[in-house]
């Protein structure tokens, strides 16, 4: 959980890293950035904050925001129903972004957060920098990170139904909480 304090700091912090990389941001926009902890209280490890341009029945497309040093926890987006689960590609627009996907393990420049390795179970490496994408297929499970740039990275997908994405951490809850 956050306070509220804590979401309008991050959304502004958010908000001008989205701008810096050239990507116009109104004020409305920037009020609107989801500021994510994962429910564990410390969003400057494990969080990210998320700009939604653009969200219909069939596709997503998001403006993700990493600080410095930030972690996306390793989750993956399962089935709904008929639909196999969300289709999404990373496009990086600033920074560098450390994206771990299953595979042959090339762990080398990023890190695990701090007691936690064994929530981090993906360890094929791949370096993004701007220009540069990934796409992830229904169900594979991932997890990214920023360093001392931070970065920020376009997602477009399939549908983004993120309240029921999975994640390895058990103690991970994905819609945020504000209190004051």
């Amino acid at each position: 959980m956050i306070t509220g304090a804590e979401q309008k700091r991050a959304q502004e912090r958010a908000a001008q890293m989205i701008r810096e990389s050239g990507i116009r941001v109104s004020d409305e926009e920037a009020e609107r950035i989801e500021v994510v902890d994962f429910g564990l209280s410390r969003l400057d490890v494990e969080g990210v904050q998320v700009l939604t341009l653009v969200q219909t029945e069939r596709l997503s497309v998001k403006v993700l925001a990493l600080f410095t040093n930030q972690t996306e926890p390793e989750h993956w987006h399962p089935p709904v129903g008929e639909d196999p689960g969300k289709e999404e590609t990373v496009r990086v627009v600033s920074g560098t972004v450390y994206f771990y996907v299953q595979g042959e393990n090339t762990f080398e420049h990023g890190f695990l957060v701090e007691d936690k390795k064994e929530h981090y179970t993906m360890r094929h490496e791949i370096i993004l920098k701007p220009g540069d994408q990934i796409t992830l297929q229904p169900g594979e499970k991932h997890w990214f990170q920023a360093r001392d740039e931070g970065a920020v990275m376009f997602s477009f997908s399939t549908v983004a139904r993120d309240a029921l994405d999975q994640f390895t951490d058990p103690n991970i809850v994905r819609i945020v909480k504000v209190v004051d």
